[in-house]
């Protein structure tokens, strides 16, 4: 029986650590405003709380007192003890930094309720906020901390003595310096082609920039293997219609994926390419946002091909997928026991995703 539950705020933190995230746990949607009902007596919830005496909450700056009160709710029922009894009376174990990420959507666990409010005075405050209170005053009931002193991120001590700076707000112009070594475009960094360049993620500030990097990448990699560049072309509707305007579609293959809940208008795909998931498909099986994959091939409606034009960006011989039907995607991370029927080892159908944006 399991005695230890792992959760994480993330599925990518979730995969490393054989854990699950949060809100797959509290069975909820992130900012989703609606909780998960529970009733007392839930004979699974129990049975699936019998044996835990422990939980580790990795990445605790990312978690909210919302959520951890939603947590607390859950294992007291589970554990069918006194709702003054904090967390069921289970074994709470907090990893990380408070001040290292800002929790999303929710105030951060350590918010100072002693400071002067934003609220109007006389104004009660809401079931949301009494229970935030609750848990800020869980948290200032810890009472036992372990400070880990070895770094393990890496093993440049120039740069860890910079995060130690930055961490306490002590940067100097040295270490301003040093972050310029690895700014692509100057001197220090050669070929993106070169190691270690080629495997080092590129951080951007907007999101047409990583775009025009990625359709770079696809063509570049299209390229070299000698493959025909394939771009699956979204398919926009109004009102449950598909749109003829040329014009308008034009308009719309072009919008930044800011716009339109992070999915591409043109999107390149080639054999053999580097790819990761954006969305948690099946966190029990390792297909989770962020994790890693080689794209291995498109299955998609064959009198769906044309080689119209559609942006200059891509070459004359592109061929351009209106209706796509899912992805093969090799995952190596995959907790798959079996292979799926008829495909390799790892290989997982990724299905087509359907985002509504005005």
């Amino acid at each position: 029986m399991q005695m230890m539950k792992k959760l994480v705020p993330t599925g990518i933190a979730a995969a490393e650590i054989d854990g699950m995230t949060i809100h797959s746990f509290l069975g909820e949607q992130r900012n989703s405003g609606k909780p998960r009902t529970i009733k007392l007596g839930d004979s699974k919830l129990k049975k699936k709380w019998r044996s835990v005496e422990y939980v580790l909450i990795d990445e605790m700056s990312m978690d909210g007192l919302t959520l951890v009160a939603k947590l607390n709710r859950i294992i007291s029922i589970a554990k069918h003890v006194d709702p003054q009894v904090p967390f069921g009376g289970i074994n709470i174990i907090f990893f990380g930094n408070y001040l290292q990420y800002r929790s999303l959507y929710d105030a951060s666990l350590h918010t100072d309720f002693s400071l002067p409010s934003k609220k109007k005075s006389g104004k009660l405050p809401t079931e949301k906020e009494i229970q935030q209170r609750v848990v800020r005053s869980l948290i200032l009931q810890i009472n036992c901390v372990v400070k880990l002193t070895q770094q393990m991120c890496t093993e440049d001590s120039r740069y860890l003595q910079l995060l130690e700076c930055l961490l306490h707000g002590q940067c100097n112009y040295d270490d301003y310096e040093l972050l310029l070594t690895r700014v692509v475009g100057q001197p220090s960094v050669g070929s993106l082609c070169d190691s270690p360049w080629n495997k080092a993620p590129i951080l951007v500030f907007r999101n047409e920039i990583q775009t025009q990097l990625n359709n770079k990448a696809a063509i570049h990699n299209a390229a070299q293997l000698g493959h025909v560049p394939m771009v699956c072309v979204a398919q926009d509707t109004c009102n449950g219609k598909p749109i003829k305007d040329p014009i308008l579609i034009k308009k719309l293959l072009e919008l930044s994926d800011n716009k339109t809940e992070h999915l591409s208008g043109l999107l390149p795909f080639v054999p053999g390419m580097p790819v990761i998931l954006t969305q948690n498909i099946a966190i029990e099986l390792g297909f989770i946002n962020g994790i890693n994959g080689i794209f291995r091939q498109l299955v998609y409606q064959a009198d769906s091909v044309s080689t119209d034009v559609l942006s200059e960006i891509f070459p004359k011989n592109t061929q351009y997928i209106h209706r796509p039907l899912y992805a093969l995607m090799e995952i190596a991370k995959s907790k798959i026991e079996s292979n799926l029927e008829e495909l390799q080892p790892k290989l997982v159908p990724i299905p087509v995703i359907e985002h509504t944006f005005r």
